[in-house]
Parts: structure tokens; C-alpha cells; sequence
């Protein structure tokens, strides 16, 4: 949740995966994806950095989140030596230095060529 301050000054929190656009035209307005409309005092970019640090809020504690790798509300599975289990956001690569990635083939074919459209 990220807090904002109405227009008389009472703060509030919004989901900000809710929020399906922000219009600035000259008060910063949410609009939210069930059609509400907030008007806010924080200005368009500060509702963004609000919402950006928020994200990466979120992201930095799901890296780092500790999990019991016998508990099957944690998905079980393998831990690593730190008592983490890496998310697979991104994809750890083992292999050796010049060797391709197991997911890229350089000589999977020719490209299909494009033909111009009938009019």
C-alpha cells in the first residue's frame, strides 16, 4: 500500500495495483480500476517514485524472504546454504564462462521469410 493525502489533508492508503490511471490537470487524480476517483495532493511523479518504491519494496523482501523448505506452505523444496530460496526471478547461470545458455540455440533454423500482403 502506498499512503497519499487528500485534498483536506487526511491520509490514506491505496493498493497501487488498483490504480489504472493517474491524471494531473492541475490536481494529481487516481483513477482506480473499479471506476473510483481520489484526489490527491502528492504531485503525478510522486505518486509514481510512491509507487516504484513500493515495488521494488516489495521485491526486495521476497529475495531475501526466508523459507522452510519442509513446510509445504512454503512450497517445500530445496533451500540454499543461507536458509533462502532463490525466487527464479531471475535465472541463476551455472554454466562455465563462453558456453551458450541451455535456453539459446544459435542454429535453431533459418528465419521464415515475410511475404507482402495481398490487397
Amino acid at each position: 500500500m502506498i499512503v497519499v493525502t487528500r485534498l483536506n489533508e487526511s491520509q490514506f492508503a491505496v493498493n497501487p495495483d488498483l490504480i489504472e490511471r493517474i491524471h494531473e490537470s492541475p490536481d494529481t487524480t487516481l483513477v482506480m480500476v473499479d471506476g473510483a476517483k481520489y484526489i490527491v495532493t502528492e504531485s503525478l511523479d510522486e505518486v509514481i517514485d510512491l509507487i516504484t518504491s513500493y515495488r521494488a519494496r516489495i521485491i526486495s523482501l521476497a529475495r531475501f524472504l526466508t523459507l522452510d523448505p519442509a513446510d509445504p506452505a512454503d512450497g517445500g523444496g530445496p533451500a540454499g546454504p543461507s536458509g533462502h530460496r532463490p525466487l527464479g526471478l531471475v535465472r541463476e547461470h551455472d554454466a562455465e564462462p563462453g558456453t551458450a545458455h541451455p535456453d539459446h540455440t544459435p542454429d535453431a533454423g533459418t528465419p521464415t521469410q515475410l511475404r507482402p500482403r495481398n490487397t
